[in-house]
């Protein structure tokens, strides 16, 4: 009956796992990155259904696979296999699988959102001399927000040239008195065309990998 009992707590703990697996790709990943500006490009472009939303979920997932691939297979030399033969147990697998991914959002954490969460938690700089000093639950949400700056700030440079060619078809519709024609379906086809010139896709997301490592 122990043994019953000790199984399903264990199932328990395993389907609670599985369930923050989402929060986990979103907030410890490359992820929020990466779909920010694939929605940016979307809005850009002016085709709020093109690509879907499956769609564009599914290149950001596969896209932070590639990104993240370094870090999965450094977890899976140090901590899974280690944890498969026996050699190690959960806990010291947990904190060695810790470790890369505390290290890859280190890189891609500003210092400024990290203090910002430093002194929220209460922590007085002094005490904070290395990276081991910093929690892991104050570096998830510097992250986080990090990475949301960061992909804000593509999205803008995203924007700009789109803003140009809805700028400039309005104001020769206006020049020519055709105000009751509404520019977005004069400038759709120019921002599709200028999207597919420059080879769009291959240029974001050739670009978004390059700014993880940067």
């Amino acid at each position: 009956m122990k043994t019953d009992g000790q199984s399903a707590v264990q199932l328990l703990l395993f389907i609670g796992g599985i369930s923050l697996v989402p929060a986990l790709l979103f907030t410890v990943t490359g992820f929020t990155r990466i779909l920010i500006v694939l929605g940016f490009i979307r809005s850009g472009l002016g085709t709020p259904t093109a690509p879907p939303n499956q769609v564009l979920v599914g290149i950001a997932f596969f896209l932070t696979l590639f990104v993240m691939s370094p870090t999965i297979k450094e977890i899976k030399a140090e901590a899974y296999d280690p944890l498969q033969k026996g050699a190690i147990t959960q806990e010291v697998a947990f904190k060695k699988a810790e470790a890369p991914l505390r290290e890859f959002m280190f890189d891609q954490t500003r210092g400024k959102d990290l203090k910002l969460f430093i002194g929220l938690a209460d922590m007085k700089m002094e005490d904070v001399k290395t990276r081991k000093d910093v929690p892991t639950q104050v570096l998830i949400p510097a992250f986080i927000i990090s990475e949301l700056k960061t992909a804000f700030q593509i999205g803008f440079l995203i924007f700009l040239p789109f803003l140009i060619i809805d700028l400039v078809v309005s104001s020769t519709l206006m020049a020519m008195g055709m105000m009751m024609l509404p520019p977005v379906f004069i400038s759709l086809p120019f921002k599709i065309l200028l999207f597919i010139l420059v080879d769009g896709w291959n240029l974001i997301c050739g670009s978004l990998v390059q700014s993880f490592h940067t």
